[in-house]
């Protein structure tokens, strides 16, 4: 029933329709709980509050697969008006982006050209951009232009997922690069990736300590706490450097965690999305961690008062079927 609950809400990320209409909505659906708003203003002073507990950031302005130039060229120069705001405000902060979202699928060379100027602008404010990666469709791509952008500019990485097959092959092309790892959040095929959790999880492990054992930073980005243990101990007995590394979590996932990790002295990373366009990054959460349905159908239905809410009828339409699904995995 897991994978059943993962397609559906994958399934849902990808529904143009529901994508469109949630930026009517609003945050109706609890977003509001992973999403830290929809300006950069407002996201800005969530960053102040985490970098006073010891909490580094990145910030990544929601959107992706962008059809329309109009819509890459207003990405790019919001990109470079956060790397300016991160700059002024002088905050403990990097931005995370898409290459979607900044054209690839329109023109490889325009999405290049728009990825150069919001480098230019990082490497001058000694800002880190990181290219997140997509689904697979896109990955040799990412790759690509990864590579292409690395020749001109030192301060850009991509994010590896532990979910495909190659990734740990690919690892040598990239040893230099600094890395996210993360299990992998896209619906793909057994031809591609594995299928099985205890496999992706396997994997992970496997990557993460050989990125650890190298000279390249990497962010270990993951809310499964025996992963987190069995690392912290990997990291003790190899007398690796803190300053090679940091954990990383999505922002809204397991703050105790996230705060208890920082504390203790470790490098840590809160990753952080805001935007109007929340709803397929929203719905890849839900599908990631079937526990978030518990919290968001409680969000959906009921105010603090524990008075039904009011909402649109296609909303009610999404949260009565979310709710079927988790009464359907606790069958």
């Amino acid at each position: 029933m897991s994978n059943l609950t993962r397609d559906f809400f994958i399934s849902l990320s990808n529904n143009k329709l529901l994508n469109k209409s949630a930026k009517k909505w609003g945050f109706r659906l609890g977003a509001q709980r992973f999403v830290a708003g929809t300006t950069i203003e407002s996201v800005t002073e969530t960053v102040k509050k985490l970098n006073g507990r010891g909490i580094s950031c990145t910030l990544d302005r929601l959107g992706e697969f962008v059809s329309e130039k109009e819509e890459a060229i207003e990405a790019k120069g919001e990109s470079i008006r956060l790397l300016e705001t991160i700059n002024t405000e002088n905050i403990e902060c990097h931005i995370s982006v898409k290459l979607t979202q900044m054209g690839l699928d329109i023109d490889h060379d325009f999405c290049i050209q728009n990825m150069l100027e919001i480098l230019h602008v990082a490497d001058r404010y000694n800002i880190f951009v990181n290219i997140d990666m997509e689904d697979y469709a896109h990955y040799q791509q990412t790759l690509d232009v990864l590579h292409i952008l690395r020749k001109r500019y030192e301060n850009v990485g991509t994010v590896m997922q532990s979910y495909l097959y190659r990734t740990e092959a690919d690892l040598e092309s990239l040893k230099d690069v600094r890395l996210r790892l993360v299990k992998g959040a896209y619906k793909e095929s057994e031809e591609v990736a594995y299928q099985d959790n205890a496999a992706i999880d396997r994997n992970f492990i496997t990557i993460a300590k050989k990125r650890l054992l190298g000279d390249t930073f990497t962010s270990i980005a993951t809310h499964d706490h025996d992963i987190i243990h069995e690392l912290k101990d990997f990291i003790v007995e190899n007398n690796i450097n803190k300053e090679n590394y940091e954990f990383q979590m999505l922002y809204g996932f397991r703050n105790d965690m996230q705060y208890g990790l920082a504390k203790e002295g470790y490098n840590f990373c809160t990753y952080i999305p805001f935007g109007t366009d929340w709803f397929g990054y929203f719905m890849r959460r839900m599908a990631e961690r079937p526990q978030n349905i518990n919290l968001v159908v409680k969000d959906t239905f009921y105010t603090t008062e524990n008075k039904l809410k009011k909402f649109p009828v296609v909303l009610g339409i999404v949260a009565g079927t979310t709710l079927l699904v988790l009464l359907g995995r606790k069958k």
